[in-house]
């Protein structure tokens, strides 16, 4: 018989993680839950799920961190972001790293259902919207999460070291990141980077 597919629900919000729970249970599947990243990277280790749902915004640590890291440690366990957001950097940096589906949080559950199913297989999924999304003309330059976390953080007025101990990567890093921002914008400094991705509704 065959044994139902373990599911590890990673969600801020109590009340999605609950609403989930009870979606996924009454689709035959087992599920867990965790409410923070290095929550859910405990229980992804421990546990070794079939599938992590995993959102993006998180507490501690964002989706596509948790992502990274499963991947190198618990590469049997598939990545489904399931997220609000359906920016396509956001979602090309995530097929990037290796995430199997990726879905919007406003598309029909059908959907969640087919992602969770294909990816416990061994195989993919993109949301239809989402996938539109990625074939369309970008409209302008496509920055990653990252990229935009450590803009924010230089609007604000951050160092380079300073950045680096908020996302817990080296200076080196950070400046590595501000060098491939520059060449995206087409600007000469940080600060000319910073009032273009300002202007174009980059960060905020």
């Amino acid at each position: 018989m065959q044994q139902p597919i373990r599911v590890l629900i990673v969600d801020d919000e109590e009340s999605q993680r609950s609403g989930l729970a009870a979606v996924v249970s009454g689709w035959g599947m087992r599920s867990e839950s965790a409410s923070e990243g290095e929550e859910a990277l405990r229980k992804i280790e421990e546990l070794k799920p079939a599938v992590a749902m995993l959102d993006l915004t998180l507490r501690g640590k964002s989706g596509l961190d948790i992502a990274r890291r499963v991947l190198q440690s618990v590469p049997e366990t598939a990545i489904v972001v399931y997220s609000g957001s359906n920016d396509p950097a956001i979602v090309r940096e995530a097929l990037d790293l290796g995430v199997r589906a990726f879905v919007v949080k406003d598309a029909p559950l059908d959907g969640l259902k087919r992602a969770l199913e294909t990816v416990a297989e061994g195989g993919s999924y993109v949301d239809p919207v989402v996938a539109a999304l990625l074939l369309a003309k970008p409209a302008g330059p496509q920055l990653t999460e990252r990229e935009r976390q450590v803009l924010r953080l230089l609007a604000d007025g951050y160092s380079y070291a300073e950045i680096g101990r908020q996302l817990f990567i080296s200076p080196e890093t950070v400046r590595t990141y501000v060098t491939k921002t520059i060449q995206k914008l087409g600007v000469q400094t940080r600060m000319q980077a910073v009032a273009t991705a300002l202007r174009a509704g980059l960060i905020s």
